[in-house]
C-alpha cells in the first residue's frame, strides 16, 4: 500500500514539473540545439531526482573511467525508461536514435523533437538505415554522441533480443567507437508497469570497441556478448525489490 502511494505522489510531482518544463522548452525552441539541451537534461535531473526522493530509486555507475573523450555511440542495453533518463546524466550531450511513434505523445513527443532526436520508421528498413546515416553525420558534426538501443526495444531481465547491425553500420560510416553498455533497470522498472520500485540500478559501461575492428558482423557480435556477458553479471547480483522483501 505505502508502494502505491509513494507511486501516486511520484507522478502528481511528475506532471506537475513535466508541465512546467513544457514551458520552457517550447520558449527554447529558438535556440541552437546545445541550449536546448542543457533545458531538457535539467527535466531529466528533476525525474531523476523525484524517483529517488518519492520512490528511493537511484543509479550508480561502473566503468565510468571507459567513457571516451571524443563523441562515440552509446550502445546500451534496453529494459526500460530509466536509461533513456539516466544516460544523458552519465555521458555528454546526446541524440537518441528512436522510433518516430514516440514524438506524437502529447507534451513528452514536442519535447522530445526539440532534443534533437533521429527518429525513424522502424517499417521501413532501408529508409531507416539511411535517414540514421545523414542525420547521424550532421549530429556528429554538432558535437553529439548518439545514442542507440541495438535490440530495437525493450527486454525484460535476462532475456537476450536480437542484436541489429545498425550501431555497427553506424560506427564504421561515421567512424565512431561504440561504448556498450549494460543494465538491469528492468529490475526496478518492469516494463508497461504503473509501479516503480526501490533500489539501486546498475549501469556498467565497457570498454569501447573501435569502429574499423572487423565487419559490421563481427562488431555487432563483439558488442552483443560483451553486453550480455556484464549483464549477466550485474543481474546475477541484484535482487528485484520483492526478493528483497521476502530475503
Amino acid at each position: 500500500m505505502i508502494l502505491w502511494i509513494k507511486n501516486i505522489l511520484f507522478w502528481i510531482a511528475f506532471v506537475i514539473i513535466t508541465l512546467m518544463y513544457f514551458v520552457l522548452m517550447m520558449a527554447s525552441g529558438v535556440l541552437p540545439a546545445r541550449y536546448r539541451h542543457y533545458v531538457g537534461v535539467s527535466w531529466v535531473r528533476c525525474f531523476i531526482w523525484l524517483l529517488k526522493v518519492c520512490i528511493g530509486l537511484d543509479f550508480r555507475v561502473e566503468g565510468r573511467e571507459n567513457i571516451p573523450n571524443e563523441p562515440s555511440i552509446i550502445c546500451c542495453k534496453h529494459q526500460s525508461g530509466y536509461e533513456t533518463l539516466a544516460l544523458q546524466l552519465i555521458f555528454p550531450h546526446q541524440v537518441f536514435v528512436m522510433k518516430k511513434e514516440l514524438l506524437y505523445i502529447p507534451i513528452i513527443g514536442l519535447g522530445l523533437m526539440l532534443m534533437s532526436p533521429i527518429a525513424i520508421d522502424r517499417s521501413q528498413r532501408s529508409k531507416a538505415t539511411k535517414q540514421i546515416l545523414e542525420q547521424g553525420k550532421v549530429r556528429k558534426e554538432k558535437g553529439f554522441w548518439i545514442s542507440i538501443f541495438p535490440e530495437g526495444t525493450r527486454t525484460k531481465p535476462g532475456e537476450i533480443g536480437q542484436y541489429k547491425k545498425g550501431a555497427a553500420r553506424m560506427a564504421q560510416a561515421l567512424q565512431m567507437n561504440i561504448v556498450p553498455v549494460a543494465v538491469n533497470s528492468g529490475k526496478f522498472w518492469p516494463r508497461n508497469s504503473f509501479l516503480k520500485y526501490p533500489g539501486t540500478i546498475t549501469f556498467a559501461i565497457m570498454p569501447p570497441i573501435s569502429w574499423n575492428a572487423g565487419t559490421v558482423e563481427e562488431i555487432t557480435d563483439q558488442y552483443a556478448k560483451t553486453i550480455e556477458t556484464a549483464q549477466r553479471a550485474i543481474e546475477k547480483q541484484t535482487n528485484t525489490y520483492e526478493q528483497a522483501q521476502t530475503a
